[in-house]
This record gives structure tokens, sequence and C-alpha cells, in this order.
């Protein structure tokens, strides 16, 4: 896969109207197969740039959504709480040293850290990039459980009971969102199948608390 995502580096830079840093990725399809991920891998990776593609209409800056896209599973450690915060400041030194304008940068670092999904997005390219990152959560049925059992492998050190607590809460959480999405267009699209998915998950993961 050393070819992945070759064109779509080198048109990214050009945009940004930078030299194309070197090796950087190579490294980066390196770290998405590290052999302890599952789910956060290049399949999600181009599958993040398949939803861009179809909604790049509603990109006010499309190639600082792109480079965040490459950086936004950098760094992934299911035993750490900073993976984002990591993979963010390696952006944010790639971007500085290829010489990209201060303001941009921190508008891509900023696109990094919010895909902790720890607050509602308040602009319209980091909702859009929330709504991509998101936008496994409405695939189809097939999909969604195989992103389901690629999540517990990457959590494979969890003892079930624990597993099951903490994705019950985190599932829980999306659901009672008034909205998953923050755009129309994925919302539309996406919304009602994604509901679905989250309250069959939830019922999988009851399902032996009830039978016990």
């Amino acid at each position: 896969m050393s070819s992945f995502g070759r064109e779509r580096w080198s048109r990214v830079w050009r945009q940004l109207e930078r030299p194309e840093p070197p090796g950087v990725r190579s490294r980066l399809v390196d770290c998405y197969g590290d052999p302890h991920r599952f789910y956060h891998t290049l399949q999600h990776l181009q599958e993040c740039f398949d939803r861009l593609d179809e909604g790049i209409a509603l990109a006010e800056r499309p190639a600082e959504i792109e480079l965040a896209l490459w950086f936004h599973d950098a760094i992934f450690e299911t035993r750490a709480s900073d993976s984002e915060a990591q993979s963010a400041r390696w952006a944010a030194q790639v971007l500085v040293e290829a010489g990209v304008a201060n303001d941009a940068t921190r508008r891509i670092e900023r696109l990094v850290l919010a895909t902790k999904h720890a607050a509602i997005p308040d602009d319209p390219d980091t909702r859009l990039l929330i709504d991509i990152d998101l936008s496994i959560l409405g695939s189809a049925p097939d999909r969604f459980a195989e992103y389901e059992r690629q999540v517990r492998q990457e959590y494979a050190w969890v003892p079930d009971d624990g597993f099951r607590t903490a994705r019950r809460r985190i599932l829980s959480s999306f659901l009672a969102r008034p909205r998953l999405y923050g755009t129309s267009w994925f919302h539309d699209r996406l919304e009602s199948r994604a509901r679905e998915n989250l309250e069959r998950a939830l019922c999988a993961l009851e399902s032996p608390l009830r039978a016990s």
C-alpha cells in the first residue's frame, strides 16, 4: 500500500502552494498500517476521503480539511488519551516546516483536535470534518457491524464487561444528541440509518446482560 493516496497527497500540497514534504506521506501510511489497528486504518482513511469527495462543495477550505483527515488518526494508541493531541502536534510541525501560513496551520491543528469529539463543531469546515469522521455510523448495516468488530479488536486488551460498559456509554451519548450530523447534506443522507445502527449495536451490547 506504499502508493496509497500519492496523487491526493501531491494535489493537496499544490493547492496550498507549498512543496510536498518528503517522506511524510509514507510515514503516515505506515502509521495507519500499524498492526494494533483494525478500524483506524487506511480503510477508514479512504472512506473519509470518499466522503470528502462527495461533500466537497460544502468545504470552505477543502485542502485544509483533506490535510486534517490525513493526520487525524496518525497517532492512535488505545491505552492513551492524547492521540488526537499528538496527531495535531505532528501536523503542525509538518506544516510549519513546509512553510504553510500560521493561520492555516492553526486551523488544521484545530481540525485534527476536533476529532476527539469533545464539543459540537461551531464552524462549517469543522462540522464537515466531523460529519466525515462520523459517517461510519450511517454506513450500510454490514459495514457498521464490521466496524463494531474492528473497534472491539482494537480494544482486545479490555475485559469484556468493561468494554461493554464503555461502549454503551459512547454509543448512548451519540444517540442522545439532537442530531448526529451538523451539515444538512450528511444529516439528510445518514442520520436515520445511523440511529438505527446505534440502536441495534446497543441492543447487542445489552443482550448478554438480559440473558444472565
